[in-house]
């Protein structure tokens, strides 16, 4: 047997034996924001060693989740993206995020916001929600150097990475955004603690502030 394998014939082992190495989780997660080249998932993901990276390109490619393909054109680089297979995993990858942000509040020493990280956040906090219907608002959120963009348009909800390039409202958020998220913090609150800059229009906040929302499990505590 490979020493990835359990030896049951049994769905979640299967998935273990495929997902449960170091860092196939998050870059999965890179990936199913968009194709990436290799050294967009070195900068996405620091801290991985090269070879490890290489390691976990081919074991998911050879498990089906992940093809590679060289550009045509100018840009002739190889870049990787998630394979139908593949992308049936973001509803489980979702979930584990939400899943696992219910137990954040402030990030550990060292931990980063990376954008791939943003954009994940802010589609499973807006999971469950319904966007505003009386008029398309558009967001560019940056947490240090992570920048995503939001699209509320009727009643959906459209998250990707990078800038809006015209955003209602910039949201740059500071060491308490998570408290926003998780409803511990109103809008105004927000604003006056730092948790939040703003530029634009102001009243864009509250319906941000409602559909993006990822409450604290209750076993988090102060």
């Amino acid at each position: 047997m490979r020493t990835r394998e359990y030896g049951q014939f049994c769905g979640l082992a299967r998935a273990a034996e495929m997902l449960g190495q170091r860092w196939t989780l998050l870059l999965l997660r890179d990936l199913l924001v968009g194709p990436r080249r290799y050294s967009d998932l070195v900068a996405g993901l620091p801290g991985i060693p090269t070879n490890l990276l290489a390691t976990r390109l081919k074991e998911l490619e050879q498990d089906g989740l992940v093809a590679r393909e060289a550009r045509s054109g100018a840009d002739r680089s190889v870049v990787y993206s998630v394979t139908r297979r593949g992308a049936e995993l973001a509803p489980a990858l979702d979930a584990l995020a939400r899943w696992g942000a219910a137990g954040m509040q402030a990030p550990r020493a060292g931990e980063i916001v990376t954008t791939a990280s943003l954009v994940t956040a802010l589609r499973v906090a807006a999971e469950h929600a319904q966007a505003p219907r009386q008029r398309q608002l558009a967001y560019t959120v940056r947490v240090r150097d992570a920048v995503a963009h939001a699209v509320l348009r009727d009643g959906a909800v459209d998250v990707g990475a990078g800038e809006h390039p015209e955003p209602d409202l910039v949201i740059t958020g500071g060491p308490q955004f998570r408290d926003l998220l998780a409803g511990v913090l109103d809008p105004e609150s927000a604003l006056a603690d730092g948790a939040v800059e703003l530029d634009g229009d102001p009243a864009a906040l509250a319906p941000f502030v409602a559909t993006f929302r990822v409450p604290y499990s209750p076993e988090v505590r102060d």
